[in-house]
C-alpha cells in the first residue's frame, strides 16, 4: 500500500472579535502551534487548516476593520512561519489565509501551499464567492482565477478547493483532470440549511473524480454575529465515497489518517469516468448564462 498520512486541524476562535485582527492572528497562531507540532510527531505528511485560519469568519459583517486581517502571500508573517514549520517537520502545509495584494482594495480568500522542505509552491484563490445574508463575501474577497493549479509536492499531487467552491462540480473535475490525487477543502460552514450537504457533496465529488478529499470545518459560535454553530466534523473521504475518519463536532482537534493512495488509480481504472467523458458535447453547458 502506498500510504499518505494526512492531517486536518479544526479549531474555535481564540479571541473575541472586539480585539484587533493582529491580536486575533497571534492568538490563533499560538493555539495552532501545539497541534502542528503534534502532527509532526505523528508523521503527518500533508497538513491543512480551516478557511481563513488566523481569523474569525468575519463575512456576516460588512466591516472594513477586517481588511487589516489580510496578509501578503507568500511574504506575510503567517506563511513565513508555516514555511519554517514545514521544513522542521518535513511536512506539506496548506495555509488558508486572507490575502492582500499590491492593488489597493483587492483581497482574496487564498490558500498557500508549502512543500515539505519549506518551499512555497504557489497558491489557490477561492473561485466562487457567495453574497447572501450572513455570507457577504464579495465585500471582502475578489473571485480568484487560479486556473485550477495542482501542486506536485514531495508526497502527492495536491489540489485545493475552498468552502463554497465545493458546491460547484466543475472545479473538482478540473483539479482531478489536472492530476490531483488528494484535494483539500478548507471551510467555514454552520449548522442549518447546508449541514446535510457536508457529508454528501465531498463524498460524491470524491467518487466522480476518483480522489481522496480532506474536508475541514471550524468549530463553535462566533459573536457578535452568531450566524450559527460551526459544527466541525472535519473528515477524510476515499475515492469510493466512504468517509474513513471524522472529527468531533465541537472541539479543537487534529485529525490524522493514513490514506491508501493506490486506491486512486484502482478506482479510476475501474470506473473510467475520465475516458468516458464527452467534452465534445459539453459546449452548451458553459454557453448558458
Amino acid at each position: 500500500m502506498t500510504r499518505l498520512r494526512g492531517g486536518l486541524i479544526q479549531m474555535g476562535l481564540k479571541a473575541t472579535t472586539d480585539h484587533s485582527p493582529e491580536f486575533i492572528r497571534e492568538s490563533m497562531i499560538t493555539a495552532h502551534i501545539p497541534l502542528i507540532e503534534e502532527a509532526g510527531r505523528q508523521g503527518v505528511q500533508v497538513l491543512c487548516f480551516q478557511e481563513v485560519f488566523t481569523q474569525p469568519y468575519f463575512c456576516p459583517s460588512q466591516d472594513s476593520k477586517w481588511y487589516q486581517a489580510a496578509e501578503s502571500v507568500p511574504d506575510g508573517p503567517s506563511v513565513r512561519l508555516m514555511q519554517e514549520l514545514a521544513r522542521k517537520h518535513s511536512m506539506v502545509i496548506v495555509v488558508p489565509i486572507y490575502e492582500k495584494t499590491n492593488v489597493a482594495g483587492v483581497y482574496y480568500n487564498t490558500a498557500a501551499v508549502i512543500d515539505a522542505d519549506g518551499t512555497y509552491l504557489g497558491k489557490y484563490r477561492k473561485t466562487h464567492i457567495p453574497q447572501v445574508a450572513g455570507f457577504w463575501e464579495k465585500f471582502f474577497f475578489k473571485p480568484g482565477a487560479s486556473d485550477w493549479p495542482v501542486f506536485q509536492t514531495q508526497y502527492v499531487k495536491l489540489g485545493v478547493y475552498i468552502c463554497y467552491d465545493r458546491h460547484f462540480p466543475e472545479g473538482w473535475r478540473a483539479l482531478a483532470l489536472n492530476g490531483a490525487e488528494y484535494i483539500v477543502n478548507p471551510s467555514a460552514t454552520v449548522a442549518g440549511l447546508s449541514e446535510y450537504l457536508w457529508k454528501l457533496e465531498q463524498p460524491a465529488s470524491a467518487v466522480a473524480n476518483g480522489c481522496y478529499i480532506g474536508a475541514i470545518n471550524r468549530v463553535g459560535i462566533e459573536a457578535p454575529w452568531n450566524i450559527g454553530e460551526f459544527y466541525g466534523q472535519s473528515y477524510f473521504v476515499n475515492p469510493r465515497g466512504q468517509i474513513e475518519k471524522i472529527a468531533s463536532r465541537d472541539k479543537d482537534e487534529l485529525l490524522v489518517h493514513d490514506m491508501d493512495m493506490d486506491m486512486v488509480k484502482e478506482v479510476r481504472d475501474l470506473w473510467q469516468f475520465f475516458r468516458d467523458r464527452r467534452p465534445d458535447v459539453y459546449d452548451p453547458l458553459i454557453a448558458l448564462e
